[in-house]
């Protein structure tokens, strides 16, 4: 049997969690239709390289990224320099978007440039491991959303899994009880989470391939960003600037990847699905037109995305709906929301979730009761 943990989205109640036990019939062998629709998407040219469009988005980065050096220096001493602060939080969100698809060798025509452009991006430009980042998303991608080998629900902080709620202790109980609706406030402290996370693997893991280079890139973009602050700003000022452009980094990295595949099934850890459904069955697409695809650096396709990771930004809303056709021929279930649903979602399966982490004084009966 396979067990999954599914978000009924057809419910009236919003996000509303339920058991499903199924067997290996609902999740028929679909290999060889994978190889097909792959087929159609290769012989339409969707994964063909885009570089005249990601020379256009590297070009209005650098013009970004010029206009707030050229703002910070006009404003100089002034309270208005917190919206330049905002602005580079954007710009440098956007940036990590650009590192995450040359990852995916999405950009470049061969893997090692890409890796190198993706390296150059995530540590020099927007202050994160590369290594770090890319061992865990490849193993993200190979298990999205499974029990102990997803490291992306793995808790740090939040909890994404009962068990791990049922753990918590101390303030982390307290949070993880209201971790719902505590959880895009606590964003704005993953910017920092993220940095400290990258400087601590780079110097306390073994075999980073590249760690002198990170760390020197690292080192160099940091100083460039926080030198300038504190040397041309009163040093409220110079805090504050920092805290708001590390705030909206982390709120917008949370709130573009949060959706993808946070309240979604569950994988059990001896579940043995096919690619396909793996990947279809736990990933969730955001809707929108350009607006979305900018805001979200082509994550709103999250579906696309996760069973042809090197296709261009560019392609995605055109192997869409290839693929929902497919899902729809091949029964697999394809879900698409609004990102405001999304992320209600995403609240209400986090506070459930959370209710797992019951005050040791409660009473059982109660603690059964609000779960029901």
């Amino acid at each position: 049997m396979i067990s999954i943990t599914q978000v009924d989205a057809t419910s009236s109640t919003l996000g509303r969690v339920r058991q499903t036990y199924a067997g290996n019939a609902d999740f028929p062998p679909m290999a060889k239709a994978y190889r097909d629709v792959q087929q159609v998407v290769r012989e339409t040219g969707l994964l063909q390289r885009t570089p005249v469009f990601y020379s256009l988005v590297g070009a209005a980065l650098l013009l970004a990224l010029g206009g707030c050096i050229t703002g910070f220096i006009l404003l100089g001493d002034s309270w208005f320099q917190l919206l330049i602060a905002a602005a580079l939080g954007i710009v440098f969100t956007q940036i990590a978007f650009l590192a995450h698809e040359a990852a995916h060798r999405q950009i470049l025509a061969s893997g090692p440039s890409n890796f190198r452009l993706a390296r150059v991006l995530a540590a020099g430009a927007v202050g994160m491991s590369y290594h770090w980042w890319d061992s865990k998303h490849t193993r993200h991608h190979g298990n999205p959303n499974q029990v102990g080998r997803d490291p992306d629900i793995e808790i740090d902080t939040i909890s994404f899994l009962e068990t791990d709620a049922e753990k918590s202790r101390g303030l982390i109980r307290v949070i993880t009880r209201k971790q719902g609706w505590l959880f895009f406030p606590l964003l704005m402290l993953e910017g920092i989470n993220l940095h400290y996370i990258s400087l601590k693997h780079l110097t306390t893991q073994k075999n980073v391939k590249g760690r002198w280079t990170e760390l020197a890139l690292i080192t160099l973009r940091l100083s460039l960003v926080i030198v300038p602050v504190f040397l041309f700003l009163p040093l409220g000022m110079a805090f504050a600037f920092m805290g708001v452009q590390l705030a909206v980094f982390g709120v917008y990295m949370g709130a573009s990847f949060a959706p993808n595949h946070k309240g979604m099934p569950i994988i059990a850890p001896d579940a043995k699905l096919d690619f396909f459904s793996k990947q279809v069955r736990t990933s969730r697409n955001v809707t929108g037109t350009w607006w979305a695809t900018w805001f979200m650096g082509g994550l709103n396709h999250q579906v696309e995305h996760h069973l042809f990771p090197n296709m261009s930004r560019l392609h995605l809303s055109k192997a869409r709906g290839i693929v929902r056709d497919y899902c729809a021929a091949n029964n697999v279930p394809y879900t698409e929301t609004t990102i405001l649903r999304s992320y209600g979602i995403i609240i209400e399966y986090l506070n459930r979730v959370g209710l797992a982490a019951a005050d040791p004084f409660d009473c059982p009966a109660a603690s059964q009761f609000r779960r029901a």
